[in-house]
């Protein structure tokens, strides 16, 4: 912490920039980039706005504010969690370890709900189960958004509640359409909802407790109730592929996220519960990814 303790010396004599700061930082990270993203955060410039401001002087809230997320993240804290928010497509949300981080996978996602809602007219009623930090029915509500359309975020955890409510309010008009309830998987919709859902998407818990290949950062930071699940990781896919048809309206779509290597299996608990047009699509790095099906 010396380093940072003598920059804040430097400070209290007025001599320290932002672009001593940054300079500074890249050399404890290692990475300008990653740098520069802990520098705007501190200082609350983004973009070309902090490169203005580079030779102005940072206050020393703000290189107090420095020195702890710099502190954080060499002590292994993940990135995201250290700046408090992260990009995901046209979005910028909050994110710390209430809710998993989230992942390019999951924006491919969203890519394939787009694609199989525009066979439905509107009106739109979408279901996000175990939203997290919303993104992925606050992305739909955004690029889809139309005056008749709902979109339910839900979850379990009132926590995970708390951050996706808070990144509904910088949603702009698309907030007026989205709902959220509090409970797991379709316990939290009211009854009245069955049949009339369009779209289901969910990134649920598909990991296996215990798998060994799980980083350890994940495993250290990220919040276990929305990482692992029972039977080989597909306990909570299980429950929301079963108890999907009746949610939906015929022709609705029911979207997972899955984990590498269930493919297969998924696809067959899709089949079984009578989802046709069943398909297991690819992430980039082409590992089986989420799994899509339509009720006839």
């Amino acid at each position: 912490m010396q380093d940072m303790q003598d920059m804040q010396d430097m400070q209290d004599g007025g001599t320290i920039d932002w672009r001593t700061l940054w300079a500074e930082i890249e050399r404890r990270v290692g990475d300008r980039v990653i740098a520069r993203w802990i520098c705007e955060t501190a200082s609350g410039a983004d973009g070309q706005e902090f490169l203005e401001c580079l030779d102005e002087p940072a206050t020393q809230r703000m290189v107090a504010h420095l020195d702890a997320m710099v502190a954080r993240f060499l002590d292994g804290e993940p990135l995201q969690y250290v700046l408090g928010h992260w990009a995901f497509r046209h979005l910028e949300v909050m994110v710390d370890p209430r809710v998993l981080i989230p992942r390019p996978e999951t924006e491919l996602l969203v890519d394939h709900a787009i694609a199989a809602l525009a066979a439905h007219d509107r009106p739109l009623r979408i279901a996000d189960l175990g939203t997290g930090s919303g993104v992925i029915g606050l992305s739909l509500a955004m690029e889809l958004w139309h005056d008749s359309m709902e979109v339910w975020l839900t979850d379990v955890s009132s926590d995970a509640l708390d951050v996706a409510r808070a990144n509904t309010a910088g949603l702009g008009r698309a907030a007026s359409a989205v709902r959220i309830a509090q409970g797991s998987w379709f316990e939290a919709l009211s009854p009245l909802l069955e049949g009339s859902l369009h779209l289901v998407a969910s990134n649920p818990p598909y990991i296996a407790a215990g798998d060994i290949e799980v980083e350890s950062i994940v495993h250290g930071h990220e919040p276990h109730l929305a990482l692992y699940a029972e039977h080989d990781g597909l306990a909570h896919v299980m429950s929301i592929v079963t108890d999907a048809p009746r949610w939906l309206v015929p022709g609705g779509v029911m979207l997972l996220e899955i984990g590498a290597g269930q493919g297969g299996a998924v696809a067959t608990l899709f089949r079984d519960a009578g989802f046709h047009e069943v398909q297991v699509h690819r992430d980039l790095a082409g590992h089986d990814r989420f799994v899509q099906g339509t009720r006839p």
